[in-house]
């Protein structure tokens, strides 16, 4: 389970909270919500500057997904997690898609209006 991502009335970074303390916050209307993605909640009222734990960021790099974590580095535990998808695949299948539409063009064998010239035999039928 991650955190919720806390912020003074300053808006400086402060520990993140279980969701359980958020969500008292928000209903109590202690804290307003700041941010959707990562869901950040900012104070209301001042508080006492707190010791603010060290965070260490962690990255694992992937042909397809990235995968980036936050983790304490005192207790090891995950704060937040999510993976970053790479749009390098999305853009070949969509090259890969049109090259196969222009091969279709190419190869059939229909055309898209009819011929505007004549045969060359036509002036044997002239009066």
């Amino acid at each position: 389970m991650s955190s919720v991502f806390l912020l003074d009335t300053t808006k400086k970074p402060l520990n993140p909270v279980h969701p359980g303390e958020a969500r008292r916050l928000l209903s109590q209307g202690k804290a307003a919500v700041w941010r959707r993605f990562p869901f950040t909640i900012i104070l209301k009222t001042e508080v006492v500057e707190p010791a603010v734990r060290p965070l260490r960021l962690k990255l694992d790099p992937g042909s397809r997904t990235t995968g980036i974590a936050l983790v304490n580095d005192v207790s090891g535990q995950v704060v937040f997690a999510a993976e970053l998808s790479h749009r390098g695949q999305a853009i070949k299948t969509s090259l890969d898609d049109r090259r196969g539409v222009r091969r279709s063009r190419r190869q059939r064998k229909t055309r898209y209006r009819k011929a505007r010239c004549a045969p060359r035999h036509a002036a044997m039928y002239l009066p």
